[in-house]
């Protein structure tokens, strides 16, 4: 049975996750924006985050004036895919994880290999 949680407890969660991460992953964070969602617009439900944006490696005059980028959580996927907050805390860390190695340039692949994939 899927976990159930309110919008307003998983951003917190979210949040909680993300304080968490090591200081040399946010650092370098410049211009992002998170934020949570359902589902993705299609309606996928075995999303669990997205990426939005020009990564770090790719990025030429990309300064003053842009759109930040966008790391997208989606509340479905995650609490269908859990089954209790221990494992759903695992599950969003590991999806913050990924989603800012985008940020990084880092392919499917390369997370991956990681075990952040």
């Amino acid at each position: 049975m899927p976990l159930e949680m309110s919008e307003e407890d998983f951003e917190a969660l979210v949040a909680d996750e993300l304080d968490l991460l090591p200081d040399d992953m946010m650092a370098g964070l410049e211009n992002v924006q998170f934020s949570v969602e359902d589902r993705p617009e299609d309606g996928a439900h075995d999303l669990f985050g997205l990426y939005h944006g020009i990564a770090l490696t790719h990025r030429g005059n990309y300064g003053f004036g842009e759109l930040p980028d966008l790391i997208t959580i989606y509340r479905h996927a995650h609490l269908a895919h859990c089954n209790d907050i221990d494992e759903l805390r695992d599950q969003i860390h590991v999806t913050l994880v990924h989603e800012i190695g985008h940020f990084y340039g880092m392919d499917d692949a390369q997370l991956h290999e990681l075990g952040w994939g």
